[in-house]
């Protein structure tokens, strides 16, 4: 029988991290999706976490994972900018974002922030190529 005191932290462990598969429909998640995870929540202590590889959404071979979006929610965005949130998750992940990952799209926000909208966004589609190949200026 479980203690009571067990059973909230379980609790508490499950309502903190929320895992996202990504969106190649693949249901696997590769060794840098996993690093990724892995040093957010070693960095970060999230109480949320949602990690979506859309790298399946863009130009790139299957089974890629160059393209990221990723929710943070952590008490350690308190009284930080927007662009201060960034930086501490460009560290923790300055390894991955040196190599094998190209882009990487951040909501971080405080506890109270994601209470308002606990929503993880959605990128536009990939038009893929540059500028110059799509005809634009």
């Amino acid at each position: 029988m479980l203690s009571g005191q067990l059973i909230g932290r379980l609790v508490s462990m499950a309502g903190r991290i929320s895992l996202s598969r990504g969106s190649t429909g693949s249901g696997t998640i590769g060794p840098v999706e996993t690093a990724i995870r892995s040093k957010l929540e070693q960095a970060l202590n999230p109480e949320v976490l949602e990690l979506r590889n859309e790298s399946g959404g863009h130009a790139v071979p299957a089974g890629s994972e160059t393209h990221f979006r990723v929710a943070v929610v952590s008490s350690r965005f308190e009284g930080l900018s927007p662009l201060q949130r960034h930086r501490l998750i460009h560290d923790a992940l300055s390894e991955e974002l040196a190599g094998p990952v190209h882009a990487l799209a951040i909501q971080a926000r405080t506890p109270a922030q994601w209470r308002e909208n606990p929503q993880l966004d959605t990128s536009p589609p990939c038009l893929g190529g540059s500028k110059k190949t799509r005809g634009t200026p």
